[in-house]
């Protein structure tokens, strides 16, 4: 079976809903403009149950079957970044400083494409709620989404989301049972120590000395404290310090990302951590402090539901279309808040032969879109059928 005929019958109007979202990206949790956006497409196709304001400016709708079944969450990202949009396109970015470099002006077209089918057929029981989320990238919106109860509110079952993947073809899905997207952590060292002149090292308290030994000392803890079967990353992303070539400063600091699937071993890295802070503290005669912050969890998805959506992908895209065995990825995804809550799944979508995510040219192939909607709605009607 290829895309639902009707959903391919309006893909003109869900190309203009994607160039208009990619004109207008708004960032973090402020995505006003594109919650009014989204609320006026969902009216305009009958839908009568719409939430607002939720999250700052998430949106729920609900969209009823017929009788009696389950509650079903689909979710769509609305934020974009804040960086500065080089593709040159007729509908680029016209907010300086924002662009969708993600994919998000697609996640929530398609989303309304499968909303405006579902509205019109409403060949299902049970019930659709539609989650349109803002700040995925910087503030774990799907976090507070589920700190304000709607998983409970809304009595979701089960939920799922899309998310473009360039390189991967368009009309070619992808995912795996469990983990998917690694947990994502920030471990920031600061070292306090005693500057003075560059001539006269052996009156100071070097920073930077033992700010270079930390980063070396951090590259063990993969090789050497870590059980080599499981997936692990920690990549020194920033070293800071010193002003001057003839001054020896007072402080300096070292930042990492931290990328884990289990919990042990997200443990392990901030015992380490620690233990590379006290031992450089006593080595080079200076203060370090270890601040750890925890990020999004790990997203897994649960098998039952994994199955569930790889079956709805390949009747959409067909048996070879999808892979089911993908390499989980090692980038991290607050949707994983949800999936902590409800059984459910998270797939890709192909973009093509596109820039790489959160690249300054990257644009979502609206191609795309009427799979990604087709599959929402096929998912939907397998899983309540009438």
């Amino acid at each position: 079976m290829p895309v639902i005929n009707r959903i391919a019958s309006f893909a003109p109007d869900m190309l203009g809903w994607r160039q208009h979202l990619h004109e207008h990206p708004e960032i973090n949790f402020d995505c006003h403009e594109t919650a009014a956006f989204v609320v006026e497409q969902l009216a305009s196709f009958g839908i009568t149950e719409i939430h607002t304001g939720i999250a700052t400016s998430g949106v729920i709708a609900v969209v009823e079957g017929q009788g009696d079944g389950p509650v079903i969450g689909l979710r769509a990202d609305m934020d974009a970044l804040p960086m500065q949009e080089t593709t040159g396109l007729p509908y680029a970015s016209a907010t300086d400083g924002a662009m969708h470099a993600c994919g998000h002006d697609g996640h929530t077209t398609m989303l309304l494409g499968a909303a405006k089918y579902l509205a019109e057929t409403r060949r299902f029981a049970g019930r659709v709620v539609l989650i349109f989320q803002p700040a995925e990238e910087l503030g774990g919106g799907a976090g507070v989404m589920v700190e304000e109860g709607v998983m409970d509110r809304f009595g979701i079952d089960e939920v799922y989301a899309l998310h473009a993947l360039p390189g991967l073809p368009v009309g070619q899905f992808a995912t795996c049972p469990g983990p998917i997207m690694a947990a994502v952590d920030t471990a920031t060292i600061h070292v306090q120590g005693r500057g003075g002149h560059g001539a006269m090292p052996q009156e100071t308290a070097d920073p930077i000395v033992a700010a270079v030994a930390l980063v070396q000392g951090i590259q063990t803890i993969v090789s050497r404290n870590h059980d080599p079967m499981k997936e692990l990353v920690i990549s020194v992303t920033q070293v800071h310090g010193g002003s001057a070539d003839n001054v020896i400063p007072d402080s300096a600091w070292v930042q990492a990302t931290v990328r884990t699937y289990v919990p042990d071993v997200q443990a392990m890295v901030q015992t380490r951590l620690q233990a590379l802070a006290d031992g450089c503290a006593v080595a080079y005669d200076v203060t370090a402090t270890l601040d750890y912050v925890v990020g999004y969890p790990a997203t897994h998805n649960t098998p039952a539901q994994t199955a569930s959506a790889v079956a709805a992908a390949r009747s959409v895209a067909g048996e070879d279309a999808v892979d089911d065995a993908m390499t989980p990825q090692m980038g991290s995804e607050d949707f994983a808040y949800f999936l902590q809550e409800r059984p459910g799944a998270y797939l890709y979508i192909g973009n093509g032969p596109s820039a790489g995510l959160h690249h300054p040219q990257f644009d979502f192939a609206d191609d795309a879109a009427v799979y990604g909607a087709s599959f929402f709605a096929t998912l939907v009607e397998q899983l309540a059928p009438v």
